[in-house]
C-alpha cells in the first residue's frame, strides 16, 4: 500500500469510492435531504477544485482516501473502502494530511458514524452534533502540536 496526492484523472474515482462508502455506513444516518446534500457536494466542481486530495492505492487501485482544504487545516472527506479498512489505511492517510498542514491544527465535521475513529486518531469535540442541510456532523479538532 502506498499513498499520494491524486492527479486531476484520478480525483473522480476517489470520490466515486467517498459515495460508495458513505451510502453504506453513513447514509442511514442522514435524512434524504442530507443523502443529496452530499451527494450535490461530491459532484460541485467548484468545491472539488478547492481541495487537496490523497489516495490510498493498492495493486494501482485506490482502496482510501482524504481531502483537505483550507491549507491542509481541515478534512472534507475521508473514506477507506470497505474491505480495507482497519488495516491502518486511515491512520497513514490522516498522517499524509497531518505532513501539509499549515496551521498546527486540523478540524473535521464528522458524521455520527466516524465520531469514535476521530477520538481514536486524537481529535475533540468542539461543540456537540449539529444538522445543517441534513448533514449530521460534529465539529471537531486535532492539535498536530500537541501530539
Amino acid at each position: 500500500m502506498y499513498i499520494r496526492e491524486l492527479i486531476k484523472d484520478e480525483i473522480q474515482t476517489a470520490f466515486e469510492l467517498a459515495w460508495i462508502v458513505f451510502s453504506k455506513f453513513e447514509a442511514p444516518d442522514y435524512s434524504e435531504d442530507g443523502v443529496k446534500e452530499f451527494y450535490r457536494s461530491i459532484h460541485d466542481h467548484q468545491f472539488l477544485n478547492t481541495l487537496r486530495v490523497y489516495g490510498a492505492f493498492e495493486n494501482n487501485d485506490i482502496v482510501g482516501t482524504i481531502a483537505t482544504c483550507n491549507n491542509g487545516n481541515h478534512i472534507a472527506l475521508f473514506f477507506v473502502s470497505e474491505s480495507f479498512q482497519r488495516q491502518g489505511i486511515g491512520k497513514a492517510l490522516f498522517a499524509q494530511a497531518c505532513q501539509d498542514n499549515s496551521s498546527g491544527k486540523i478540524t473535521v465535521n464528522s458524521s455520527p458514524c466516524a465520531v469514535p475513529i476521530y477520538h481514536q486518531l486524537g481529535f475533540t469535540n468542539l461543540d456537540g452534533e449539529q444538522v445543517v442541510n441534513g448533514l449530521r456532523f460534529t465539529p471537531m479538532v486535532y492539535s498536530l502540536r500537541a501530539k
